[in-house]
C-alpha cells in the first residue's frame, strides 16, 4: 500500500527550527516560530500554572476517561472568557462548548461539523491565513476559498474589497474570521469594522466560524473578544473555536475549545449532539490535564487575577517589541516606512521585504523567518533588536 505515497514538503516553520538550531552563529535571531518568549528568549511556564498544577497534583485522584464533552467546569468557564457571562446568548441558553485537543483540535472538530452540516459548503478564509487553516477543512473534504484582506504594498487592511467580497457568499457557506491577532499578518478589525462585518454577516446569512487563538495578546481578554460578543448576539448561528496556548503558556498539554451558538436551545442541544458524534469519530476523548489547570485558575478569584497580570506582560512586551523594532530600523538609517508595525496585534507581522531578502538574512546574518517575510515578534529583544536592526539595513 505504502508505494502509491509521495514526500509530503516539510513544514517550512519547523524546518526554520531545524536550521536555527544547526547553526553556530553566536548572534542568531529566531523569528520564525510563533511561541512567547521572554527576554532571555525562553517560553516559560507561568508562575500562576504551576500553583494550578501543584494544586492539580495534589488533588488528582484518578486517571479515567473525562468523556468526550472534556470537563464541564472547563467549558463553562472558558465560554464565559470568550463571551462574558452575561451575554444573551449565553442567558437565553443558545451555547454549548466541548473540550479539544488545542485550537488545532477545536478547528478539526469545527470542520467535521460543518461537513455534516452541509458536505458543499464553502469555507472561506482570509488571504493570507494562517497556514494550517486551508490544511485541515480540506482534510475534512470542505472547499476553502480565499477573500481579500491583507494589502502587502500599502501594509493596510483591504477592508472594502472584503466586504464585497463577503456580500457574494450565500447562506450556504461560511466564513472564517480571526476574533482578534491575525496570523499572520498582524492586521486586525477595528470595533467599527467588526460592526460592520457583523451587520453584513446577518444580512447574508452564512455561518461565521470565529477563530480565537490570541484572546488577550492583542488589548485585552474583553477588549480582543469584541467580534465574538457582536456576532453572536447579532446571527443565529455560529462556531467559535479558541486555544489555550498562547495565553496560558500550555503550548504542549494541547488544550482548546469548541463551541457552538445556536438559534435556541432546543437547536443548540441538537448540534451539540452531532459535535459530541463528530470528537467520538476523531478522538473520543479530550487530554484532561491542560483543562483542570486552566479550570483551577479561572475558577480562583486570586489565580485569575494572576493570570491577568502574568498575560498583560506578556501582551505588553510583545507591543513594546513593535515600537522597539521600528525605533531601531530609524535609528540604524532605514528610510522605508516601517511604523505599521508598531499599530499592528499580537505575535507576528511582515515585514515587507522579498524572498531574495530573507534568504541574505538568512544566509549572511542568521535571521530566520519565513520566506513571505513573517516574523514572530515574540523572538525580538533588547539584547537583539540592534543587530537585527543592522542586518535588515544591510540587505535593504
Amino acid at each position: 500500500m505504502f508505494h502509491s505515497l509521495s514526500a509530503m514538503p516539510a513544514d517550512p516553520i519547523l524546518g526554520l527550527l531545524t536550521q536555527y538550531r544547526a547553526d553556530s552563529h553566536t548572534n542568531k535571531v529566531d523569528l520564525g516560530v510563533g511561541v512567547y518568549k521572554d527576554p532571555s528568549g525562553h517560553t516559560p511556564i507561568l508562575a500562576c500554572v504551576k500553583i494550578a498544577e501543584k494544586r492539580r497534583f495534589e488533588t488528582e485522584d484518578t486517571k479515567v476517561y473525562i468523556g468526550p464533552t472534556g470537563s464541564a467546569p472547563f467549558n463553562k468557564l472558558m465560554t464565559e472568557l470568550a463571551f462574558g457571562q452575561s451575554h444573551p446568548a449565553l442567558l437565553a441558553d443558545r451555547i454549548r462548548t466541548v473540550s479539544t485537543p488545542g485550537g488545532t483540535g477545536a478547528l478539526r472538530v469545527a470542520a467535521d461539523f460543518i461537513k455534516r452540516c452541509n458536505p458543499n459548503a464553502v469555507l472561506w478564509v482570509s488571504d493570507p491565513t494562517w497556514a494550517n487553516h486551508t490544511g485541515l477543512f480540506e482534510a475534512a473534504g470542505i472547499s476553502v476559498k480565499t477573500y481579500p484582506y491583507y494589502d502587502y504594498d500599502s501594509k493596510t487592511l483591504k477592508f472594502d474589497q472584503m466586504m464585497a467580497k463577503l456580500a457574494t457568499i450565500g447562506k450556504d457557506d461560511v466564513v472564517l474570521l480571526h476574533a482578534c491577532c491575525h496570523n499572520p499578518s498582524g492586521m486586525d478589525l477595528t470595533p467599527a469594522q467588526w460592526d460592520q462585518v457583523v451587520e453584513l454577516t446577518a444580512k447574508q446569512g452564512f455561518t461565521p466560524l470565529i477563530d480565537m487563538a490570541y484572546q488577550g495578546f492583542g488589548d485585552g481578554v474583553d477588549e480582543d473578544a469584541y467580534g465574538v460578543r457582536q456576532m453572536a448576539a447579532a446571527v443565529e448561528n455560529m462556531i467559535l473555536c479558541s486555544s489555550c496556548s498562547k495565553n496560558f503558556g500550555l503550548y504542549r498539554e494541547r488544550i482548546g475549545a469548541c463551541t457552538l451558538v445556536g438559534k435556541d436551545s432546543v437547536q443548540a442541544n441538537v448540534a451539540y449532539s452531532v459535535l459530541l458524534y463528530v470528537v467520538r469519530c476523531i478522538y473520543s476523548m479530550p487530554p484532561a490535564h491542560g483543562a483542570a489547570i486552566v479550570e483551577t485558575i479561572l475558577g480562583n478569584d486570586t489565580l485569575k487575577q494572576q493570570w491577568l497580570d502574568e498575560l498583560k506582560v506578556m501582551r505588553d512586551r510583545i507591543n513594546g517589541n513593535r515600537t522597539m523594532l521600528v525605533e531601531q530600523l530609524k535609528a540604524n538609517g532605514v528610510e522605508r516606512d516601517f511604523s505599521f508595525i508598531a499599530n499592528q496585534k499580537g505575535m507576528f507581522s511582515f515585514l515587507g521585504i522579498s524572498p531574495q531578502q530573507v534568504e541574505r538574512l538568512k544566509q549572511e546574518h542568521s535571521i530566520y523567518m519565513v520566506g513571505s517575510s513573517r516574523i514572530s515578534i515574540a523572538g525580538i529583544s533588547e539584547a537583539n533588536v540592534d543587530y537585527l536592526a543592522k542586518s535588515i539595513a544591510k540587505v535593504l
